[in-house]
């Protein structure tokens, strides 16, 4: 399970390699399970090309209903080359890692369960009572990240290890998010990572638990961020795959 991920620690990141503004703040660079983070939406009804950062409430989930109908990852160039294809606007927001499902009854509650749900397993996000409604919403969010880190058992204790991209370039995770209101409006943004089964990659097959199922966040590719963001839920599932061990690279974390 993915607990702990490297944010972007250089605002041209933000833009070079999401298209949206950087943050005033850049925030802290290790980030855990219920510490402050950025994800990334979309903007429904707004169109492309410009993109623009708000760190602000995100849209209520009937807001949040995803508009367009991809039928296949648009590449930059495919996106670049066709004046046809408009796509809705990327936003930046903050939230918790560790969602908080809009039922939850109590702040208490709320931070009992985020800890707990910092990882969406893709193959039951639509039947899972925590993820299903963020799901089918729309509330889809690519995540920011320079690396994500997993436990190296096989010296015989575990070894926090850092996987990144072997070019050095900052990932897009998957995710979904949600807007949690209790009582007298307090309000709580979060954010989960989507994860696929890692049992026969050839990298992430050797951390986490010996004899426990191998997970592994759902990285995107630049070209299918727009397409992930707005595609409906049925199609996003598409996307739930794992990215090329040959693209990876793992060091012992210092």
């Amino acid at each position: 399970m993915s607990t702990h991920y490297e944010s972007l620690q250089q605002s041209a990141a933000f833009i070079d390699g999401f298209g949206v503004e950087a943050p005033a703040a850049l925030g802290a660079k290790d980030i855990w399970p219920r510490k402050p983070g950025f994800f990334i939406r979309h903007v429904p009804g707004a169109s492309a090309p410009a993109v623009t950062q708000e760190l602000a409430k995100p849209l209520s989930a009937a807001e949040g209903e995803a508009t367009g109908e991809p039928t296949d990852e648009p590449t930059d160039e495919v996106v670049a080359s066709s004046p046809e294809l408009v796509l809705p606007q990327r936003i930046l927001c903050t939230g918790q890692f560790g969602l908080v499902p809009a039922w939850v009854k109590s702040a208490s509650d709320a931070k009992l369960r985020s800890t707990k749900l910092v990882n969406a397993r893709h193959e039951t996000v639509t039947t899972s009572n925590n993820f299903r409604d963020a799901w089918l919403s729309g509330q889809r969010c690519i995540v920011p990240m320079m690396a994500f880190f997993e436990d190296d058992f096989r010296p015989g204790k575990a070894v926090p290890t850092r996987i990144s991209r072997i070019d050095g370039k900052p990932m897009g995770a998957a995710g979904v998010w949600c807007r949690w209101v209790g009582a007298g409006d307090e309000e709580i943004i979060s954010f989960t990572l989507l994860t696929v089964n890692a049992n026969s990659h050839a990298l992430m097959h050797r951390y986490q638990n010996p004899g426990s199922e191998k997970r592994m966040p759902v990285i995107l590719s630049e070209g299918a961020y727009d397409a992930y963001l707005s595609a409906r839920p049925e199609k996003a599932k598409e996307f739930m795959r794992p990215f090329g061990a040959e693209r990876l690279r793992a060091n012992p974390w210092e």
